[in-house]
């Protein structure tokens, strides 16, 4: 063990979240450590809103597609176009995007460095002390450690910061998404839409949850995700490639993952560590989509502990879930109960699909997205909504 220096903020995990945390944070002034495994792309259909893009600068050339619809398909085949009116969705390539995200983060100061999250421990003093390997250009292993006054555990669903520091991390609950990325295929050589992203909810294909197929310009990712125990991921994919007609499409790389079904209840250690992005269980339920979440979660993560390390209060990590559980609780709610009832039989599913049809469905959803807020400015549209999901619910209306 060589002997370890000493970092104001030690940040586990260089995804969006700790990337936008360390770049928040070196921008202060602090000494930030960015320690990432190397090699490790997240499964992920790349869509990031347009608040995302203002909110964070990110330049146009990150945005690889950009989508103006989205088309829902039933376990029956049904489909349900959703144009996006006067606005659109950004796609990236999550390989390129997140190192674009620690690239920025050096540039403002935080040191990089390559390697995999161990063991934490504290030294003598009390002080944190983060222990990870290295391996060098020759394959070698080395095991180093690092002081932290403060660390922020950003490495994943399954954050081995958070089984080590923080009661309850080990009790998430997640999905495993899987998804392959494929040559995109010519315009007119199959039904195919470089400017559309497909969502299928059909049990055969995934049994609680749903399976995509998320245009990136040359490539495009097609996937599925599911919480059941032997369902076959690479077999629903492989279908879902058959069934388009991709099957014959090159395939560029495979990637699987856990996605948070839900954040953890608590995401500090009362003393010097807080959980961000995945780790702190910030997927949005139902959609599954994290990027913005997960960015948003790693700003508010910084401010708690840029309060934390100003007044050496550690009650002020705590305001990191508090602040975003605020904005984004009530959309996360919702959602959760969505997936839990529309998502449990493609009878359901089937009804789910035809509400969509709606235009005040289709219109309060692209506002919320876009917002990444409930939009309470059309109470009319809210009423109509409420009548129209209890006509489906109860089976008044039919799914058609």
């Amino acid at each position: 063990m060589t002997h370890p220096s000493t970092f104001d903020v030690v940040v586990v995990g260089g995804g969006p979240s700790g990337a936008t945390a360390a770049n928040d944070l070196a921008h202060l002034g602090y000494r930030v450590l960015l320690l990432d495994r190397a090699g490790r792309i997240k499964p992920c259909g790349g869509a990031i809103p347009p608040r995302l893009i203002a909110e964070f600068d990110i330049p146009d050339e990150l945005l690889v597609a950009r989508i103006s619809s989205a088309r829902m398909v039933s376990p029956t085949g049904r489909e349900v176009d959703m144009p996006i009116d006067g606005g659109f969705v950004g796609m990236v390539d999550r390989d390129v995007f997140d190192e674009w995200l620690r690239e920025r983060a050096a540039h403002a100061g935080a040191e990089r460095r390559t390697g995999t999250f161990k063991e934490f421990r504290r030294d003598q003093d009390g002080v944190a002390m983060i222990v990870y390997e290295s391996r060098d250009a020759d394959g070698a292993s080395q095991t180093l450690s690092i002081r932290a006054n403060a660390v922020i555990g950003a490495d994943g669903a399954l954050s081995a910061v958070g089984r080590q520091c923080i009661p309850g991390a080990e009790d998430i609950r997640y999905v495993f998404a899987y998804h392959e990325i494929v040559r995109s295929p010519e315009q007119g050589q199959i039904p195919f839409d470089g400017t559309r992203c497909d969502v299928i909810y059909r049990g055969k294909l995934s049994p609680d949850f749903y399976s995509w197929i998320f245009p990136h310009g040359a490539t495009t990712s097609i996937g599925t995700g599911s919480a059941c125990k032997g369902f076959s991921l690479r077999g629903s994919v492989s279908e879902l490639r058959q069934t388009l007609g991709l099957d014959q499409a090159a395939t560029v790389r495979r990637e699987g993952a856990p996605i948070p079904l839900e954040p953890l209840k608590r995401w500090d250690n009362g003393r010097d560590v807080v959980l961000a992005g995945d780790a702190a269980g910030v997927v949005a339920p139902a959609s599954g989509e994290g990027i913005y979440y997960a960015m948003a979660c790693g700003r508010f993560v910084a401010e708690a502990v840029h309060q934390f390390l100003l007044t050496g209060d550690a009650r002020q990590l705590k305001r990191a879930r508090k602040r975003f559980m605020r904005l984004h609780g009530g959309v996360f709610w919702i959602l959760k109960l969505m997936q839990r009832y529309w998502y449990i039989n493609d009878s359901r599913r089937e009804r789910f699909v035809a509400i969509c049809r709606d235009r005040d469905v289709q219109q309060l959803t692209w506002d919320a997205y876009m917002n990444k807020a409930l939009v309470r400015a059309r109470p009319l549209s809210h009423v109509r909504i409420f009548f129209k999901n209890i006509a489906h619910l109860t089976g008044l209306a039919r799914a058609t």
